[in-house]
């Protein structure tokens, strides 16, 4: 169990959420942190420049890349100044840090040293779209991006697929059409859902719709940043373990239906894609 122990004269580590569209978005806090702070960590040092630029604000500290490619070496280092008294400030290019993005290893190694801990919070693209969506938030579940792979992408969102809450999801554009594809296909093509794109920014755009209206309306022309929300599966008390929904098909296979049918009457009735159920009966026969 950790609790607030701190090494005595140790720096904070400070977390600010960046705007994710529009720079007047940004706190008070995250302001005063910009200007204040001996050390900032960034991942994009040029886009911090940028913004303390539109905020207006003079950057005092040591400014430091901190990115994915160098995130455990770094991390390494910025624990090595907080426990040397330092305040460290980490700043994400948008939203908070360490949803999807660099932050998380050198939150666990604060913990881990007793080093204080502080976020300034502020702009976060997933509550954002998730409110935005008109999808249910009284339960949610975010899943980051999807698997670039195929097969990698097939596998989780079938393990997906029985998820009762409203899902948040980031997704490049290039990738927006594959993904809403292979989304129709594990999920049901009549699965509600709604496409976030350049949240908060001038051309923002929410579009609403089924899983196979939105992959249809999904192209290569889609641009920006992309928040993706999905409903969760309907309510009902079906059959949603392989295990159980191949066995139901081959209840009705030994009764006279064919195969093909007996998935579909499965699926159908249990609210379940029928990629799930074709995927339980190939692993029962494996």
């Amino acid at each position: 169990m950790t609790g607030n122990e701190t090494h005595e004269e140790t720096g904070t580590l400070l977390l600010g959420a960046a705007p994710i569209g529009r720079p007047e978005d940004a706190s008070a806090r995250l302001r005063s942190a910009l200007a204040g702070v001996g050390i900032i960590a960034a991942e994009d040092t040029r886009r911090l420049r940028r913004l303390a630029s539109d905020l207006g604000v003079e950057i005092g500290g040591r400014i430091v890349s901190y990115y994915e490619q160098n995130e455990k070496a770094r991390a390494e280092e910025l624990l090595e100044e907080l426990l040397n008294g330092r305040d460290v400030l980490v700043i994400t290019d948008a939203g908070m840090p360490g949803v999807s993005d660099p932050g998380y290893r050198l939150v666990v190694a604060a913990v881990a040293a007793g080093v204080p801990i502080s976020v300034l919070p502020g702009p976060s693209a997933v509550t954002t779209a998730l409110i935005v969506s008109g999808l249910p938030t009284d339960r949610f579940c975010f899943e980051g991006f999807a698997p670039r792979k195929p097969g990698e992408r097939a596998r989780r969102l079938t393990e997906l697929a029985a998820e009762r809450r409203t899902m948040v999801f980031f997704e490049s554009p290039r990738r927006l059409e594959t993904t809403l594809k292979a989304m129709a296909e594990a999920f049901g093509t009549d699965r509600p859902a709604a496409v976030c794109r350049e949240l908060t920014k001038t051309y923002e755009e929410v579009v609403r719709g089924t899983l196979g209206e939105l992959a249809d309306w999904a192209d290569e022309n889609v641009k920006g940043e992309i928040t993706l929300v999905v409903g969760g599966a309907p309510e009902g008390g079906g059959l949603s373990d392989p295990a159980d929904l191949a066995a139901e098909v081959a209840s009705r296979e030994a009764s006279g239906t064919p195969r093909k049918q007996a998935m579909s009457e499965v699926a159908k009735e249990n609210g379940v894609p029928k990629r799930v159920v074709y995927d339980a009966v190939l692993a029962a026969k494996g």
